[in-house]
């Protein structure tokens, strides 16, 4: 394995570990509006505590070495990423929208998509140690996760700003941001792209991370604006101040996929 090629498997992994543990925080925030009312919801904090810190002790013992010879621990991190995410997803479905079925109560229950974001790191997890890190199905892979990621984002900001009607015009930013991101990566994924493609998708990464950029000043103003005395209160009660920097987080997965490819391209001619 080159150094280079090392160093792109090292990026992925130091990504899932700050993601992982910042989910820790927003985990707290959002699980504070009900104040942690069932025990369960303590489940994803607790484990984006612990499971940073087992994957820094697995990159600590690969690191004097040329291989990953210890990749036990990020499969099991990985896998039980998975569960706990698309456990969630049902956890938040079991709320008013299986009760009612209805177009109202799925945009104001809890937001059934975010957990997903446990299911994506661990399937980044495991892809990473069963995919050539110099290969073309290793970018692919890291470009159809942030192409997952970015429908999820669609999905959040539809109904999320439909909580309110999308009181402000600027609320439709992410929507339509998130929709053009999952059109160009999707097509990344199922045609063969020019070089000159590419570079517009990479340009179209760069422009959503500006939208999440965006987002999260719109979002701390409103928090810092909340009718509440207490900054924590409006912290939880108000917009999630964190929830744009997801579009940063899928720019830089996708973003660093598009390199890959764009690296391959340049190499071999074409994308296949």
């Amino acid at each position: 394995m080159s150094k280079w090629t090392r160093y792109r498997s090292l990026i992925i992994e130091f990504f899932v570990v700050f993601n992982m543990s910042f989910l820790a925080l927003d985990i707290f925030i959002a699980h504070s509006t009900n104040g942690f009312s069932h025990p369960a919801e303590w489940i994803p904090f607790y484990f984006s505590l612990i499971a940073p810190l087992l994957l820094i002790v697995e990159l600590g013992l690969n690191w004097s070495r040329k291989e990953q010879r210890h990749r036990l621990i990020g499969f099991l991190v990985g896998s039980f990423s998975s569960i706990i995410g698309i456990a969630g997803l049902l956890w938040h479905l079991q709320g008013s929208f299986f009760e009612f079925q209805t177009l109202k109560s799925l945009v104001y229950t809890a937001p059934f998509i975010a957990p997903l974001a446990y299911t994506g790191l661990g399937c980044i997890l495991i892809m990473n140690r069963m995919e050539k890190q110099d290969g073309m199905v290793w970018s692919q892979w890291l470009i159809f996760f942030g192409l997952g990621g970015f429908f999820g984002n669609f999905v959040l900001a539809l109904s999320d700003h439909a909580q309110n009607g999308f009181f402000h015009l600027a609320e439709w930013i992410p929507v339509i941001s998130s929709a053009i991101a999952v059109g160009f990566l999707g097509t990344v994924l199922l045609r063969k792209c020019s070089y000159r493609f590419i570079e517009l998708c990479i340009a179209i990464m760069v422009l959503q991370a500006f939208v999440g950029a965006l987002g999260f000043y719109f979002h701390g103003i409103t928090v810092t604006r909340g009718l509440s005395s207490s900054f924590f209160e409006n912290l939880i009660y108000t917009a999630p101040i964190f929830a744009p920097l997801l579009f940063v987080n899928l720019a830089f997965l996708s973003g660093f996929g598009l390199l890959g490819v764009r690296y391959i391209l340049t190499q071999y001619g074409e994308v296949s």
